[in-house]
């Protein structure tokens, strides 16, 4: 009979998946405190690259998605570990798309804004 840990009728999984899972949502943390990290640089170090006002939407855009990653990481971490103990098959997720779609999009903004600030 499986072990059961308080969290339900779900089977005990191997301890190595678990661990993969934990090790990805960490993984996200780190983008979001990057995105965090680069949202106060861009704010306190850059005054010259951009205009206050595009540098402070450049900087809340960035803490925002460093924050909404943060809160996905978590709800994706929950959805995949309860998918694995109940033997469901794994949950989608688009976060990876929007993501590489921002990062995408912040790095044409960044680029024309430093190209400008070169002139």
């Amino acid at each position: 009979m499986a072990e059961r840990d308080g969290r339900g009728d779900e089977e005990e999984l191997d301890y190595r998946f678990s661990l993969a899972n934990e090790r990805t949502f960490l993984a996200w943390i780190r983008t979001a405190l990057a995105l965090l990290a680069g949202s106060i640089a861009l704010d306190q170090l850059t005054p010259e690259l951009a205009p206050a006002p595009v540098r402070t939407a450049l900087s809340v855009v960035l803490a925002l998605g460093g924050a909404g990653l943060g809160a996905a990481s978590y709800r994706r971490w929950l959805r995949v570990e309860r998918a694995m103990r109940s033997g469901e098959a794994m949950p989608y997720t688009r976060i990876m798309l929007v993501l590489t779609v921002c990062v995408a999009v912040a790095a044409v903004v960044f680029s024309v804004l430093i190209i400008g600030w070169a002139r």
